[in-house]
């Protein structure tokens, strides 16, 4: 199962893919920046790409420590905004604004694969809030936030946490400009967080994850994907509710198949309906550029 964004997302566009990169529309604004996924030929010559981009992306020499890419460089070709909004906006009536800006490892603050996993934690949580309760929902690794805002506007009581504390302040400023409030905002290592909540008795309706392959906590704490993955899910486990409630785990792990997320996540988890698959984009020539895989459960 494949999934893409929606035709109808007017603030959104891959124009073409192809030759470890990838050409794309925020809004007003034309990027390319590197995509090691599009191993095939670009649809548009060369020219055309240069002709179209407000900006490229060149990529640092390598990769640091534990895996880190090097920083890199924007090299502007035409005059536009250090930071600028989008919106997105599905049929169901999910409204959120955007923050975008041009980060150092190639980033924007929005990954717009990711907009049916907005769309379904939408979904999910207009169900259990139909039932007449409040629904908790925790985002794990949260970075920029749009999963929250999603959680939030369909009526949950969200916990965003991420270990960078700059983008959870950019969360935040996205949390304002889309008119919502209330959000928890946690800077702390997840795993850590986890156990806690755990210790507590604490227990989420609803439970978002987006780990990366590596990452530090805010007091250096190590994660690495192949090592900890397991151990978080049974940790978040103990946090979901036994029912009425669902899972999400994003993965963009070179190396790793959406059986091999299922399969995890049913051994961590034991109960659960699950489902999973790709998210990819299309671009304006039928190619489809795959770039996570996602597992989704609901109890």
């Amino acid at each position: 199962m494949a999934e893409f964004p929606s035709p109808d997302w007017k603030d959104y566009e891959l124009i073409d893919s192809g030759e470890g990169e990838k050409l794309e529309r925020f809004g007003s604004y034309i990027l390319a920046r590197p995509e090691p996924k599009a191993l095939w030929g670009k649809s548009l010559p060369a020219a055309e790409w240069r002709r179209l981009a407000h900006t490229t992306f060149t990529p640092g020499a390598g990769f640091g420590k534990a895996g880190k890419e090097d920083s890199g460089t924007w090299n502007r070709l035409k005059r536009m905004d250090d930071q600028w909004y989008i919106g997105y906006r599905n049929a169901e009536g999910l409204s959120l604004d955007l923050r975008l800006g041009l980060t150092s490892f190639k980033h924007v603050g929005v990954f717009p694969e990711q907009a049916p996993n907005w769309d379904w934690i939408w979904r999910q949580t207009r169900a259990l809030a139909a039932k007449g309760r409040t629904p908790r929902v925790l985002n794990l690794f949260a970075y920029t936030g749009a999963a929250s805002l999603a959680a939030k506007a369909a009526g949950a009581d969200v916990t965003h946490l991420d270990s960078v504390r700059q983008v959870v302040t950019w969360a935040r400023g996205n949390m304002e400009r889309s008119g919502l409030d209330g959000i928890r905002w946690v800077v702390e290592d997840a795993m850590k967080f986890a156990r806690r909540e755990a210790k507590r008795g604490n227990v989420y309706d609803g439970i978002i994850l987006d780990p990366p392959a590596y990452g530090h906590g805010p007091d250096g704490e190590k994660w690495k994907l192949d090592e900890c993955l397991f151990e978080m899910l049974r940790t978040v486990g103990e946090i979901l509710a036994p029912q009425d409630a669902f899972l999400v785990l994003n993965l963009y792990s070179n190396g790793y198949s959406a059986l091999l997320g299922e399969t995890v996540v049913r051994q961590a988890m034991r109960t659960g309906s699950l489902e999973s698959g790709e998210l990819a984009l299309g671009d304006r020539f039928g190619k489809a550029l795959p770039l996570s895989i996602v597992v989704r459960m609901t109890r």
